[in-house]
């Protein structure tokens, strides 16, 4: 069932069709390969046609969808070969952004990164809430982005998230959403620590496990999957 979002101020009939797909979509309420109508979509947000027509034709440049002329509409399955890309350039990227967190870190810095790690910990304790959880996650990361004044980089990556960010939403929903916070809070540690290999070599192995997950998930889903990544990674999943 389609989720509707309150909808912003001054938000373009266009832009917010956009969003509300969007978040659909990573959030697998709209699932893979399934079947999607401008004409329900439209009666559902009570807009026309012509804003869903136009968002339709964007999310497909994010191979979120795929359009077949004179057929209709799908949502597109997820592709094994670009989560693996994005993966490699937050990987490249990350340990990069954790070893220097261990450097510009202030007091109130690993303060808000401990308050989010406990905060991801209740809510698994509390409601198993995976929506709510990727939101932690994702503030997690963008916070440490920005301690570090890279906020534009972390905007850049973000922009690119939608592939990856749903097999996270599956991962949460199919596997164990401690692991994701485990490892969350042993890099904070790292980082409190002042330890940047240990903090670097977490954050590897933090976003090496997707390539892990995704194997699993493909056999469970193979309906919801595209491509023929076989990459592998030399990291430890134990030190």
């Amino acid at each position: 069932m389609l989720e509707k979002l309150k909808r912003h101020k001054r938000e373009y009939t266009r832009e917010y069709v956009i969003r509300v797909l969007r978040h659909n979509i990573i959030n697998l309420n709209l699932k893979p390969g399934q079947l999607v109508s401008e004409n329900e979509i439209a009666e559902a947000l009570g807009v026309s046609r012509t804003p869903v027509r136009e968002a339709f034709l964007e999310l497909s440049k994010a191979s979120l969808v795929k359009i077949y002329p004179q057929k209709g509409t799908c949502i597109s399955p997820i592709d094994m070969d670009i989560v693996e890309e994005i993966r490699f350039m937050r990987c490249a990227v990350e340990k990069a952004v954790a070893k220097l967190c261990c450097d510009v870190f202030t007091e109130s810095d690993i303060a808000y990164l401990e308050e989010n790690v406990r905060l991801q910990e209740e809510c698994i304790a509390a409601s198993k809430d995976y929506k709510h959880l990727l939101s932690l996650d994702n503030s997690f990361h963008e916070y440490m982005f920005k301690a570090c004044n890279k906020k534009m980089t972390f905007d850049i990556i973000k922009s690119t998230m939608a592939q990856f960010d749903r097999v996270r939403i599956l991962n949460f929903v199919e596997m164990d959403m401690q692991i994701s916070v485990k490892e969350h809070k042993q890099i904070f540690e790292a980082i409190k620590n002042r330890d940047k290999e240990m903090a670097e070599k977490l954050m590897e192995k933090h976003l090496t496990r997707v390539i892990f997950d995704m194997s699993y998930l493909r056999e469970k889903h193979p309906e919801y999957f595209e491509g023929e990544s076989t990459q592998t990674s030399n990291v430890m999943f134990g030190f």
